[in-house]
């Protein structure tokens, strides 16, 4: 039979204690995991079910509590959800034998602040028993990636002869054959899909909504594109592009993948978003491998720059980057993030290095935090959590990284496919840090204007 609902006091009326609370059906776990934290000197509360626990709750308030998911009655789940609304100053760690991955990321969207594999190993329990209880009540850890919008400032004056167009070498190339890809909105959460066309000469990459509106795949239809770059606000977390009250969204990883297919002009039809799938570039390369490529009869030309062009303060510890003379191209990105991800260093370059195997199935990632209050504030949709290499405390929840450098490439993948916003391919090298699409998004403008200017 399940346990009543509870309705306890005012958390504000019980008595803090310093008490760890242990919750779990098998009197050998709760005898173990209590020895252990005796002999450390912790005091310690034992509760078979949530009956025991709530009664306990009545009487004093724990300063942790280990909870197991499988439990007679009300489950941990459940006893959680209702914890951490009237008790939400209590850390909770989870416990599990049975659970997987997925309960796990349920457990820390619950509000756990951690969970923890059984067999309980003495080392890991003691070590989060003396961070948890060190660490201040509400505190927000550094933010792996961005979710919200950043001002860029920096001189709007570019040097003079910067950028030109050139000829390629090539013809201009576009898809062979119609192709669907099907998958979920990052932002909206639901079933989205796209369907890539060849497109004429010249025609660029376009987009056209189901409604009919065609937006450029360029920079002038960047969502906050402005004439005026000297202070400007841009989207941090995608790549937004908007035309006639029309928005497409997260277009940045099909736009690698267009660059790096050598593709010039292609028409998506897509219905507001593009499918994220699983948060890399690898089913766009490999749906436009499928399609293949045909040369057109045209010529294809190639931004190439001349000078350096700098957003950003160039510094270590500030976002920066800069495109500068190179007989080719290549991009170097650094990172520098709270563990697990630490400092790294990347250096891509397309003739040397495979696109397919070493920068697209690179996923985008973020801490739990940092999805959470961005649901919360209604600026993000469920498909971040299916399509995002997720942290938390220290350690990634939900999956096996696919490279242990997994971040700086896809960081590499983000500024590819907004580099592609200049419409051309690129010669020169892009030397990057720290960045997310705020700032991509600004050298890209700030290379359109030179171009604009060097053509004017």
């Amino acid at each position: 039979m399940a346990a009543p609902a509870w309705s306890p006091e005012p958390v504000s009326h019980h008595k803090m204690t310093n008490a760890i609370c242990i919750v779990d059906d098998e009197p050998m776990i709760r005898e173990t995991l209590e020895n252990i934290l005796l002999d450390e000197g912790y005091p310690v509360i034992t509760c078979a079910n949530a009956t025991a626990l709530f009664q306990e709750l009545e009487r004093r308030t724990p300063a942790l509590i280990f909870l197991d998911i499988w439990l007679p009655g009300m489950d941990g789940m459940a006893i959680l959800s209702q914890l951490r609304e009237s008790y939400s100053q209590v850390p909770v760690v989870m416990m599990s034998g049975h659970a997987g991955i997925e309960a796990a990321v349920n457990a820390i969207k619950l509000g756990a602040v951690d969970f923890l594999e059984k067999p309980l190993q003495l080392e890991v329990v003691l070590n989060r028993v003396s961070k948890l209880l060190a660490q201040p009540s509400g505190s927000r850890k550094e933010l792996a990636s961005d979710t919200l919008l950043e001002a860029v400032s920096y001189q709007d004056d570019v040097p003079s002869g910067a950028v030109s167009l050139e000829a390629a070498g090539r013809k201009q190339r576009t898809v062979a054959d119609n192709m669907v890809l099907n998958g979920t909105g990052l932002l909206t959460g639901r079933n989205t899909g796209i369907i890539l066309s060849p497109a004429k000469p010249g025609s660029g990459i376009q987009f056209q909504t189901l409604g009919g509106t065609t937006i450029p795949g360029h920079i002038t239809a960047l969502e906050n594109f402005s004439q005026s770059v000297a202070e400007h606000t841009f989207t941090a977390n995608s790549t937004v592009l908007a035309q006639q009250n029309c928005k497409v969204r997260t277009v940045e990883h099909l736009m690698a993948a267009f660059f790096m297919a050598g593709l010039d002009n292609v028409l998506v039809k897509v219905d507001e978003e593009i499918p994220n799938i699983d948060g890399s570039a690898l089913n766009f390369a490999k749906v436009i491998a499928e399609a293949g490529t045909v040369e057109q009869d045209a010529k294809a030309r190639t931004l190439v720059i001349h000078e350096k062009i700098l957003v950003g303060i160039e510094s270590s510890q500030e976002k920066h980057l800069y495109a500068e003379p190179a007989t080719g191209f290549e991009i170097q990105m650094r990172v520098d993030y709270p563990a697990p991800i630490h400092e790294q260093v990347l250096t891509f370059n397309p003739e040397r290095d495979s696109f397919h195997k070493d920068i697209a199935p690179a996923r985008s990632f973020n801490t739990f935090e940092n999805i959470d209050m961005a649901q919360k504030l209604g600026t993000v949709g469920s498909g971040y959590l299916n399509s995002h290499i997720i942290l938390h405390d220290n350690k990634v929840i939900n999956t096996e990284l696919r490279f242990p450098d997994e971040f700086v490439r896809h960081k590499i993948l983000d500024l590819l496919g907004d580099l592609f916003l200049i419409g051309h391919s690129v010669r020169g090298r892009v030397v990057a840090n720290m960045t997310s699409h705020g700032y991509n998004q600004a050298l890209v403008q700030k290379l359109h204007q030179s171009l604009a200017s060097t053509q004017s």
